[in-house]
């Protein structure tokens, strides 16, 4: 069926690319800084974060493939936890994009300011990552379809530079800069390995914003399963190959210093305006990954109200489909979440923020991974499908737990207090009023 005007949706390619950008524009450009921290031993974080990002890929996509439900992760959640479960999931999941959203636009203003050679005050970070909130939210008042055409051109950004380092980097590579870098704060082993799990697991959330957005795909039961899987496997190996390659190109010393990493080894390799040049298309990645993002925010809160346990105004759309008052009002919590966030340094307010994102974002998973041998029981699939998706469950659910054990107290606080206020909210308004929420809607394959 040929769709047109406002209808139009999104097929796998724009998905898959829409997947990839959030995942490589929204993860990786601040990464090295940060893992040189850790030292080059994070590469066993990245092992075990790509195995287990993978088993929670897999699961989601077969949820995709049989889930009836709407609401993405919510739908799938309801299948074993009902009303509950949809409104926790969905809501932690609003909340946790909310906050990366910021922690973006934070990586953003830090490679601008650094390409134009600036010194920015807190304020003016501040005040800089809001403008590049409202820039990309308003950016999508456009529709689906510009979104989805954006997001194919601006993944390429991050994709080249990252795929560069991956590969031909090699030939610029040091083992001797890559072995003094391998643990320089001498933890123990197993303290450096979950030291950065929560980073490494940052630069893999966007897998499953292909179910965020099933009510925006052509064929969700076929096309979200695709996207969700071949995304990520593509995204880890890239990961994996060129963090590793650049900690033997440039000196972790100054990895540490920089807001930049990937123009300064580009920088090293070529010379400075190579490395200003790689900078600038990065930062255009950046925006477009937050076009993304900004987009699944906007389609979750979209699905939840529609549903009916968000509010009514975050479901009402333009003319071209577009629920332009919600992403006002929630382009209003960002620049509020910015202000409050303000930082000294870039790099202290861009983990605080990544830290909290990455644990209320696992509450999803969780809800997600103990469900989804329900999901694929009621929808009528085979006992063997059902045990086999129920093992790469669990090994999803234990590594979600050891994630959220690795992130530290403060971020754990803060995910406590968001679902201790997610827990309020439903006693006080859905609870009372079961009866108005509509879950169990079914998708027709177009």
């Amino acid at each position: 069926m040929a769709l047109t005007g406002a209808t139009k949706k999104m097929n796998v390619w724009q998905l898959t690319m829409l997947v990839a950008a959030n995942m490589l524009g929204a993860g990786i450009i601040m990464l090295p800084t940060k893992l040189a921290q850790v030292g080059t031993v994070s590469v066993f974080s990245w092992l075990v974060t790509a195995l287990g990002s993978l088993a929670l890929a897999q699961v989601f996509a077969q949820c995709g493939m049989f889930s009836r439900h709407c609401g993405g992760m919510g739908g799938y959640a309801a299948y074993r936890f009902g009303l509950p479960g949809y409104y926790m999931t969905n809501f932690s999941y609003a909340v946790s994009l909310i906050i990366a959203n910021v922690a973006i636009a934070v990586s953003a203003v830090g490679y601008g300011a650094t390409l134009f050679g600036q010194v920015l005050t807190p304020l003016q970070v501040s005040l800089a990552t809001i403008a590049v909130l409202w820039l990309t939210g308003t950016l999508n008042f456009g529709g689906n379809r510009r979104t989805g055409r954006i997001s194919s051109v601006t993944v390429w950004g991050s994709l080249l530079p990252v795929f560069f380092i991956g590969t031909v980097g090699i030939f610029w590579f040091d083992p001797a800069l890559y072995r003094a870098a391998w643990n320089p704060q001498e933890l123990p082993f197993f303290a450096a390995v979950g030291e950065s799990i929560t980073l490494t697991l940052w630069a893999f959330l966007g897998f499953e914003s292909a179910a965020a957005n099933m009510a925006v795909i052509e064929n969700p039961q076929r096309d979200v399963p695709r996207a969700t899987f071949f995304g990520t496997l593509g995204v880890a190996v890239l990961y994996i190959a060129a963090t590793n390659i650049m900690a033997g190109i440039v000196p972790n010393a100054d990895l540490l210093r920089s807001d930049a990493p990937f123009g300064l080894a580009f920088a090293q390799m070529f010379g400075p305006t190579v490395g200003s040049a790689v900078m600038g298309i990065m930062v255009i990645s950046c925006v477009g990954a937050l076009l993304c993002w900004q987009f699944t925010l906007s389609q979750v809160f979209k699905s939840s109200a529609e549903t009916g346990i968000f509010p009514k105004i975050f479901a009402r759309i333009s003319q071209r489909g577009v629920p332009t008052r919600g992403i006002l009002i929630l382009l209003g919590v960002q620049s509020v979440l910015a202000l409050m966030t303000m930082d000294e340094y870039l790099l202290v307010q861009f983990e605080r923020l990544v830290d909290l994102a990455v644990v209320t974002n696992i509450v999803p998973y969780l809800y997600c991974m103990l469900a989804a041998p329900a999901v694929l029981q009621q929808e009528g699939a085979s006992r063997k499908r059902v045990l086999t998706v129920g093992m790469v469950a669990a090994a999803g659910f234990f590594y979600s737990l050891y994630a959220v054990y690795t992130a530290g107290v403060e971020a754990n606080i803060g995910a406590v207090a968001v679902l201790f206020i997610g827990y309020l909210l439903f006693e006080t308004t859905i609870r009372r009023h079961p009866e108005q929420v509509q879950y169990r809607l079914q998708y027709e394959a177009i």
